[in-house]
């Protein structure tokens, strides 16, 4: 007697993804999970990779390849954030003086990226340099009695701090004129002008950076990159381990991934990945999506005669990263010029997000803070409101106070990323906006996240030191520090507090980036203690 054949019908795709997804793989077991494809998961990917190589680490990725959103060329401000320029980082107190410790933290923080980045170099972990940074000169350019007034007291204030050292001040137009000639050409001649100008600034490109760290990684056998792969789900085990469900946005699989460490390094997306781990310590923060537009001239003829990177002052009510700058920048081998930023606003969090990613992260936790940052920043809403109604004339004219002599035919509108700024519980105040890096890290040290941004990438080695500090303590204060040390040669000092030693720092990660040099000086006392951080060297 035969066997009756068993009728196969094809399954509907809903079911058989189903199938696929109840029938998947053994889970994933991996010491450390990078969640995110930026500078800062590839930052902490490279650290832990040195000091402890036999720990295995996978990286997750939503997009097709990393370096795509924040930490890529095109959309980051790229100025090297050492606050030789950026007249945010010393603000106007209300008596009159000027408070340089933001600018002082800041550039501490900076050199100790450019340390890490020169340790990379040496162990060709990282190219040749001149393919992620360039010498460029970092300017401070203002009109006006009262602006020049304070750029003239910031100089008083800053140019003896080491880190400070050899920054120049003039207000003679044809002094100017040589150091940039596009802000002087045109120019009214009864206008009152001043600069401040530091050889020792540069231009960084982070996507570069980005790729060749990951690209290294991947050379590792305990390295794994999975890309077009969104984390959607969070459970801590009783081990304190965390299991974490990927989804393939190509396939449609799901994965499953037990990490006993997780970093969220996501950029804008860090903060509903934070929400969906169900830490507490995630409670009551939340996001204020700022994007960011940008003019830009690849014209040869115009691109070669600035070399500099030219701040002025912000509107009233602008956020930070909004301080307008005429910026030469080195991307994917061309020079080019921009000219920005021109703030933008979106509900996404991602330039590659959705427009549901703000009510997405409201909750019942952050909403009184959300609602009370909106209330005490009407400014700032109301410069948005001005940015948005803002057409071609009105961004070129802005473009004309910096270079007069501007040819619109020369320039086109390039739309940057996004950023999301820091809300918070304030006690005082029921919430405040804030601007900045935050590590927001659990008290099992299991898992830790980044909020916030500027000045972000270019601090991005001191903030991954202070994110080991809070998920491996023991090891940083002990089996590693002799690692950290050599990575971080200043690891544990303050350079601004010695002016031999920060002319020493200077000079030797110059020569391996192959960097403008400072001249020799000599040693001097000690200056009063600054307001930088020794161990976490974080700037914040």
């Amino acid at each position: 007697m035969r066997k009756a054949k068993r009728l196969r019908l094809p399954l509907p795709a809903s079911v058989s993804s189903f199938f696929s997804s109840a029938h998947q793989q053994a889970p994933e077991q991996v010491d450390v999970l990078l969640i995110g494809g930026g500078i800062m998961s590839a930052t902490m990917g490279t650290y832990l990779q040195e000091l402890a190589p036999d720990w295995t680490i996978l990286m997750v990725e939503r997009l097709d390849d990393v370096a795509k959103e924040s930490s890529n060329g095109w959309n980051n401000a790229g100025t090297g954030h050492a606050a030789l320029a950026e007249l945010n980082y010393t603000p106007q107190m209300p008596d009159g003086s000027i408070n340089i410790d933001k600018a002082i933290k800041v550039n501490e923080a900076f050199q100790v990226s450019r340390q890490f980045w020169a340790h990379q170099v040496e162990r060709k972990v990282l190219g040749n340099p001149e393919s992620f940074i360039h010498t460029v000169d970092h300017m401070s350019f203002v009109w006006g009695d009262d602006n020049v007034a304070f750029l003239k007291a910031r100089h008083e204030k800053l140019k003896d701090h080491p880190l400070f050292q050899n920054m120049e001040y003039t207000e003679d137009r044809e002094q100017l004129s040589q150091w940039a000639p596009l802000l002087m050409q045109g120019r009214a001649a009864d206008q009152k002008v001043a600069a401040t100008r530091s050889g020792m600034g540069t231009d960084v490109d982070y996507g570069a950076i980005n790729r060749q760290l990951v690209h290294s990684l991947q050379q590792h056998p305990n390295f794994m990159l999975r890309v077009n792969s969104e984390v959607r789900k969070f459970k801590q085990n009783a081990d304190k381990s965390w299991t974490i469900t990927v989804h393939d946005v190509v396939t449609h699989q799901q994965r499953t991934v037990i990490a006993k460490h997780v970093f969220i390094g996501a950029g804008g997306a860090a903060l509903p990945l934070l929400q969906a781990s169900g830490i507490p310590e995630a409670n009551g923060y939340g996001g204020f999506p700022v994007g960011g537009q940008f003019l830009i001239c690849d014209n040869p003829e115009v691109v070669k005669h600035h070399n500099a990177k030219a701040y002025g002052k912000a509107e009233v009510g602008a956020p930070p990263m909004s301080v307008p700058h005429l910026d030469t920048r080195y991307l994917d081998g061309k020079d080019v010029l921009l000219f920005g930023p021109f703030a933008t606003f979106s509900t996404k969090f991602l330039k590659n997000g959705s427009l549901f990613d703000l009510i997405r992260s409201t909750t019942t936790k952050n909403f009184l803070p959300m609602t009370r940052v909106g209330l005490d920043n009407l400014n700032l809403v109301k410069y948005l409101v001005g940015q948005v109604r803002q057409n071609d004339d009105d961004r070129f004219n802005e473009l004309r106070k910096y270079y007069p002599n501007a040819n619109k035919d020369d320039w086109q509108l390039w739309t940057a990323g996004q950023r999301v700024q820091i809300i918070k519980k304030d006690q005082r105040r029921g919430g405040q906006l804030q601007f900045g890096t935050e590590v927001v890290a659990a008290a099992d040290g299991t898992l830790a996240a980044l909020l916030g941004a500027s000045p972000g990438a270019s601090t991005a080695a001191p903030i991954i030191m202070d994110v080991l500090g809070k998920m491996f303590p023991a090891q940083v204060q002990g089996e590693w520090r002799d690692s950290l040390k050599a990575i971080i040669p200043s690891y544990g000092t303050q350079l601004n507090n010695d002016r031999q030693a920060s002319v020493d720092e200077l000079n030797y990660t110059s020569e391996i980036l192959r960097l403008h040099k400072l001249p020799q000086a000599d040693a001097v006392t000690p200056l009063p203690a600054t307001p930088a951080n020794t161990e976490q060297q974080i700037a914040s």
